[in-house]
C-alpha cells in the first residue's frame, strides 16, 4: 500500500474547516497564525505559503512577519516578544533555518511555549516526553496521525527511527513511546553512523528514515512486510529541469516499495502532513484546550 499523505491531509484540513465553522457560528473569532520569515531562501518561501494556503483552507486568519537576512538577533527577539504579547496571535512559528548570525536555540526559547505551535520549545518537548498535554512536534504527529488513519498496528511493535535530530528523529521515537495509539511501540533509535545499521533497520515492524540522506535507506536494510514512512526532504537540483529543484526521500522507493506494507512516497507522503499537524496545533492554541 502507497500512503496517501496528500489525501489524508486533505480530509483532515476539510475536519478542521468545520470545526473552524463551528467556532465562528458561536461568535467566536477564527484561529490566527502568524509565520516568521528571515530571507527570502527559496525553500522556505515554498513551505510559508503552503502554511498561509492551509490556513485559508482550514479558514484561519494568517499573518507573515518578513525581515530581511540582515536581521540583528536583538530586533527578531523583539518580534517575538510582540507576538508573544499580541492577543490577536493564537500561535506563531519562526521558519527555519535562521541566518548564521542569529541562535536558532535562543530565539525558540523565546517564544511564548503557550503559543509554540510548532513543538519546538523546550517545555513542549518536555511535556512530550512525559506524556502531558502539549504542542507536538509537527512532523512527528504528522507521521503518528498518518500511522491512526492507516489503521497500521503500533502496540508492541518493534519501530527503528533512522535519525536521532531534535525536530524527527527524537520527538517521533517519544510519541511511538507513549502509552497510547499509535504508539506503545519498542523503540530503537539509530542515525546515519550508526554501525550495522542494516541489521538492525531489518528488524523492523515499522522503519522510520529521518537521517537527511537521499535515497539512504536500501532494499536489503528493510525486511518483508515492514512499514516504512520516509520523513526525509532533500532538495538538489533536477536533473531534468536545469534551474529547478527535485525533493528526494530517505528511502530509495522504487527499490523498497514492492517489499513493503505500507510505505509513503516524497513528495505526497509526511510533507502534507506536518501542515496539518500546524493547523492542528494552532486551532488547539486558539481554544485553550492545552
Amino acid at each position: 500500500m502507497i500512503i496517501d499523505g496528500k489525501k489524508i491531509a486533505s480530509d483532515l484540513l476539510d475536519e478542521i474547516a468545520q470545526e473552524v465553522k463551528l467556532l465562528t457560528a458561536k461568535g467566536q473569532r477564527p484561529p490566527h497564525l502568524a509565520i516568521v520569515l528571515v530571507g527570502h531562501d527559496e525553500a522556505s518561501e515554498t513551505y510559508v505559503a503552503n502554511k498561509v494556503r492551509a490556513c485559508h483552507n482550514c479558514g484561519f486568519d494568517a499573518t507573515v512577519v518578513r525581515h530581511e537576512v540582515d536581521v540583528t538577533q536583538d530586533e527578531l527577539l523583539a518580534t517575538i516578544d510582540s507576538l508573544n504579547r499580541d492577543e490577536r496571535i493564537d500561535g506563531y512559528i519562526v521558519q527555519l533555518p535562521l541566518p548564521d548570525h542569529i541562535d536558532e536555540q535562543r530565539i525558540i526559547e523565546a517564544i511564548d511555549y503557550r503559543k509554540d505551535v510548532d513543538g519546538f520549545h523546550p517545555i513542549n518537548v518536555g511535556r512530550l516526553a512525559l506524556g502531558l498535554p502539549c504542542y507536538p512536534t509537527a512532523t512527528p504527529q504528522g507521521i503518528a496521525t498518518l500511522l491512526d488513519r492507516c489503521h497500521i498496528a503500533t502496540e508492541g511493535k518493534h519501530c527503528v527511527v533512522l535519525g536521532n535530530d531534535n525536530i524527527v528523529g527524537r520527538p517521533t521515537a517519544e510519541l511511538l513511546m507513549r502509552k497510547a495509539f499509535p504508539g506503545n511501540c519498542t523503540v530503537t533509535v539509530c542515525n546515519g553512523d550508526t554501525g550495522h545499521v542494516e541489521d538492525i533497520t531489518r528488524m523492523a515492524d515499522i522503519l522510520i528514515a529521518a537521517v537527511g540522506r537521499p535515497n539512504f535507506v536500501k532494499a536489503h536494510m528493510v525486511k518483508e512486510g515492514a512499514v516504512v514512512i520516509d520523513a526525509g526532504t532533500t532538495r538538489l537540483p533536477s536533473e531534468d529541469a536545469p534551474g529547478h529543484y527535485r525533493l528526494y526521500g530517505d528511502v530509495d522507493f522504487d527499490a523498497v516499495a514492492p517489499k513493503c506494507a505500507a510505505i509513503t512516497p516524497v513528495p505526497g507522503g509526511v510533507g502534507p502532513m506536518t501542515v496539518v499537524s500546524l493547523m492542528r496545533n494552532t486551532l488547539l492554541a486558539a481554544t485553550q484546550e492545552l
